[in-house]
């Protein structure tokens, strides 16, 4: 049920109630007059129930005729009168409510009608009014706790879209510092083997040695480039001039764990240099999350660590069994944003939640470059 069919259900339940309490109220004052409809008091309390639809813009005209009505003709304009005060109460005009109610009473202690609002009891309708204003005091006060929470909920949940906007910058920033990595490497060899072999100009014809030229410009510029895409990325994450990370290896974190006290156990089929190198780096990073967060959540659960580097797809899996005691600790949820962002840059899928009876995983899968992709970057 969306918010504006609650509106409008609310809204089509107000005039109904509206509707029934002036014919009731029509009806109890026609009794009082031998039966008879066309008169000044039942006009009078048809316009209260017109005013009490038309509440924005009438909230003092309406308990004010309400009142009057009451005030002369006793229990026949009650029911309108009990609407009036509830409104007033549940807009903070309790004050108002008040004075209204005391204003009824008296007007029927002093001159009594047919059907005063002290009768048949000592303390006539005194009573109804009351929790009247009491029950419009309680709705206000509902009506803008749930505004509150509505507001506050709303505000939350920018603010967590803003955070996962800010890990998936961050993430892009790392993933590019680490392909500066694995990139300047290589095309330092490039660099290199060209410039070794443009030096050996006698024993080659002329235009392999133009090429050889071309290919060493083109490696030493595609190098500055890098490192000027990198000190932008840098300078706008706000991390500044700190060194590129290097690149690690997934051995590393896992026996990290386990000097951490955790239990780890691995199965890895085929060598890390089957896969891409940001491949290798999307499986450290996703094992050190994985491994961190059962760290902190089931920190005496057993946790499996498989990979697979073999094509056509890089396959990790980090699975954890609950564990007997749980850390006291808080996940921001950020972790797996950036584990996303890197996952699917690379054309994978990544997959993180319970698995099995309070066990959790996360697994990924990155499919390998085929030959065609890679002599379209070559």
């Amino acid at each position: 049920m969306n918010r504006k069919y609650r509106q409008n259900l609310a809204l089509y339940g107000r005039y109904g109630l509206v509707g029934l309490l002036t014919l009731g109220s029509v009806q109890n004052g026609a009794s009082t007059v031998g039966g008879r409809y066309l008169t000044v008091q039942s006009a009078v309390l048809v316009a209260c129930g017109v005013l009490l639809l038309m509440r924005r813009g009438h909230w003092l005209l309406t308990p004010a005729v309400a009142t009057a009505a009451a005030g002369a003709w006793g229990w026949a304009a009650l029911p309108v009168l009990v609407l009036a005060l509830f409104d007033l109460a549940a807009a903070r005009h309790t004050r108002a409510a008040v004075a209204c109610a005391a204003a009824a009473l008296t007007a029927n202690a002093i001159f009594p009608p047919t059907v005063s609002l002290w009768r048949p009891q000592q303390y006539g309708s005194s009573v109804f009014l009351l929790l009247a204003i009491v029950g419009g005091l309680w709705m206000g006060n509902r009506r803008r706790l749930v505004l509150a929470m509505s507001t506050q909920i709303e505000h939350l949940r920018i603010e967590r879209e803003l955070r996962e906007d800010a890990a998936r910058i961050a993430e892009r920033s790392a993933i590019a510092a680490e392909m500066h990595d694995v990139l300047a490497h290589r095309l330092s060899l490039i660099a290199l083997h060209t410039g070794v072999l443009a030096t050996r100009k006698d024993d080659l014809p002329a235009p392999v040695i133009e090429r050889l030229a071309l290919l060493r410009t083109a490696s030493t510029d595609a190098l500055t480039d890098l490192r000027d895409v990198l000190g932008a990325l840098h300078a706008g994450a706000g991390t500044g001039d700190g060194p590129v990370p290097v690149m690690r290896d997934v051995e590393e974190v896992i026996e990290e764990a386990r000097n951490a006290g955790q239990h780890v156990e691995t199965v890895v089929d085929g060598t890390p240099e089957q896969a891409p190198a940001a491949h290798r780096l999307a499986v450290f990073r996703l094992a050190r999350e994985a491994l961190s967060n059962a760290r902190k959540h089931a920190p005496d659960a057993p946790v499996r660590v498989r990979i697979d580097y073999r094509p056509p797809a890089t396959l990790i899996e980090v699975t954890n069994t609950p564990g007997a005691r749980t850390a006291q600790a808080v996940p921001s949820g950020f972790g797996l944003v950036s584990l996303h962002e890197r996952v699917e840059a690379l054309g994978g899928h990544l997959d993180a939640g319970p698995h099995g009876a309070g066990a959790w995983r996360v697994a990924a899968r990155i499919p390998h470059p085929t030959a065609e992709q890679n002599g379209h970057h070559s």
